[in-house]
């Protein structure tokens, strides 16, 4: 398998070229990626726990679904296709922006959206991702984040602190 492509952005998250994502995060050079919340009708979040194949933020709890954008494609694209990928959940459109994160070291250097979604599951764990996931409480994980923040991707506790602190 090919090394994956992303667009470098500059401090305006204007592409202003191309590069292997190995390259990409080795430099730090600034980047686009997408995070996908998925609430159930009872409130809760589900939240995956990384695989401790990835790259970064190994075995770290994170987002319901979140990657990075392919060189070309837009951030509703992608959120649609990380759902699709990670999840098993497939929609028809992009779910709502609810949140813009500029690049910073808590994210990686990548420009973030957030979004969110409603869906019951069950889902279909992409093994090379994901470990594991369930359901939680945001109150839950907003105690478990002021406790335990290290279980927790940075990107994802920069994200849950700006919509529920």
């Amino acid at each position: 398998m090919s090394e994956e492509i992303f667009d470098v952005v500059n401090e305006h998250d204007e592409v202003i070229g191309r590069a292997p994502r190995s390259e990409v995060h080795a430099r730090g050079l600034l980047h686009r990626a997408v995070h996908v919340l998925v609430f159930n009708a009872r409130g809760e979040v589900f939240l995956q726990k990384r695989s401790m194949q990835k790259d970064t933020a190994q075995g770290k709890w994170d987002s319901s679904a979140s990657g990075h954008l392919d060189s070309g494609e837009d951030y509703d694209t992608c959120a649609v296709r990380e759902l699709r990928e990670e999840i098993g959940l497939q929609l028809a459109k992009a779910p709502g922006r609810v949140l813009r994160v500029n690049a910073c070291q808590e994210t990686g250097q990548e420009f973030v959206w957030v979004y969110r979604c409603a869906s019951e599951g069950p889902f279909t764990l992409h093994p090379d991702e994901i470990e594991r996931g369930d359901w939680f409480a945001p109150d839950k994980v907003s105690q478990w984040i002021r406790e335990r923040p290290g279980d927790f991707a940075s990107a994802f506790v920069l994200i849950w602190r700006k919509l529920f602190s």
